[in-house]
């Protein structure tokens, strides 16, 4: 296991809950955090994220809510910006909370809150910003390796790059479309020279969190655009970090120096996979410049936010990593929720999340982490879903813990 059994709970799994800082944090001051891509970029209805969750300064009532739901470990990101501001303390607070709750700290450095004096100078579209986070992963490792369990370097490399620079959902809001592929790499190289730092600083487990869907094709006919998906969304970065090589049919758009694939491949002791639904595909109808389009999958039920409800894509996904990779390291679901509106008796996540977990276990993983511990702000769609167990009123901050909570917790002490 990459943690101790004492973390471990029902079924030998590492049950847990996973935030993202930029999400949540809120005390988002000039002297507290410097900027990052996601200050000022478009949200649902104008909504934004300096207030939140207030988790910096309520973090310890939501330490109590971890542990009163059961959870073996939590998974957290740090926020580069604050850290860039010379705010580590808060995290020293926040690790030290958890292990006096009994609760696994799991450390993710980037998830999507870029410096945005890094993306000036050339953001993910320039190399030398692999190296820039390699020096802030040395920073917080050597701050808190003694004492985190689990370090996650990037979350979501594919979503960086196909929402942030290829079709500019995402913050920095770039639509360069295949002129995005250099960011792929150099995340990847971020990867790998991340890892490198954290092994040097004592990290006792070092693992990786990626997106993944099922790529489904809507006939026969389209199985070639739901190839060419599956390479961008999975194989980009799983095939980099995991066997030092790149798919056929992108290795030449990407901008790699000799020994670059030696860093991205740096063995791991665990693989995460962030799993919400699978991925439908045609080809492209004339005019695309895409070698697919997605379709809807509609047979099956949706979430609040419209995504397809289908729990055996999580175990597909798995099967399809391990004939992939032969030497995949352990497994561990470090997302997997949903949206839902808010009512405190969410008898749909409940079903969402029991089904989910059967195919985690039926997938033989060695963790769960629910996407999200709280209700909290979903970057360009604001506040407007709903992923927590716990329901957050942003008027007045009060935490109301859902029917779905105390069913987790239920479950892990099942």
């Amino acid at each position: 296991m990459s943690v101790s059994d004492d973390f471990l709970g029902a079924d030998d799994l590492l049950w847990g809950v996973s935030t993202s800082a930029f999400q949540i944090e809120g005390s988002f001051t000039a002297a507290g955090r410097r900027p990052s891509t996601w200050d000022g970029f478009p949200a649902f209805e104008g909504d934004d994220a300096s207030v939140a969750c207030d988790h910096y300064r309520r973090y310890r009532e939501d330490v109590g809510l971890m542990r009163s739901l059961g959870v073996g470990a939590y998974r957290f990101s740090v926020s580069w910006p604050r850290v860039l501001a010379g705010d580590l303390a808060f995290y020293d607070r926040l690790v030290d909370e958890l292990l006096a709750a009994g609760i696994a700290p799991v450390a993710t450095l980037y998830h999507w809150d870029t410096p945005l004096a890094v993306e000036q100078a050339g953001g993910w579209l320039d190399r030398d910003t692999a190296h820039r986070f390699a020096e802030y992963a040395e920073r917080v490792a050597a701050r808190l390796a003694d004492r985190v369990a689990m370090w996650i370097p990037i979350n979501e490399p594919a979503m960086v790059t196909l929402l942030g620079y290829a079709t500019g959902q995402h913050a920095p809001g770039k639509a360069l479309l295949f002129d995005a592929l250099p960011t792929a790499h150099h995340l990847n190289l971020a990867h790998g020279l991340a890892v490198q730092a954290l092994r040097s600083a004592g990290a006792r487990a070092v693992g990786t969190a990626n997106n993944h869907t099922p790529t489904w094709p809507a006939s026969p006919a389209d199985a070639p655009a739901a190839e060419a998906y599956a390479d961008l969304h999975n194989w980009l970065y799983a095939d980099a970090q995991l066997a030092g090589r790149y798919p056929d049919s992108l290795a030449d758009r990407l901008p790699i120096v000799d020994g670059d694939l030696a860093i991205t491949s740096a063995p791991l002791d665990f693989y995460g996979v962030n799993y919400y639904n699978p991925t439908r595909l045609r080809l492209p109808s004339e005019g695309n410049p895409l070698p697919f389009e997605l379709v809807d999958v509609d047979e099956y039920p949706k979430t609040g936010f419209g995504w397809p409800v289908v729990p055996s894509g999580l175990s597909e996904m798995v099967s399809l990593l391990r004939d992939r990779f032969a030497d995949l390291p352990p497994v561990y679901v470090t997302e997997s929720g949903c949206s839902y509106p808010h009512s405190l008796q969410d008898t749909e996540r409940i079903a969402y999340l029991d089904a989910h977990i059967a195919e985690a276990l039926k997938a033989g993983v060695r963790g769960y982490f629910v996407w999200s511990l709280m209700d909290n702000f979903e970057w360009d769609s604001g506040y407007s879903q709903r992923f927590g167990l716990v329901h957050v009123d942003y008027a007045t901050q009060e935490r109301t813990p859902r029917a779905s909570y105390e069913w987790y917790r239920d479950r892990i002490r099942r």
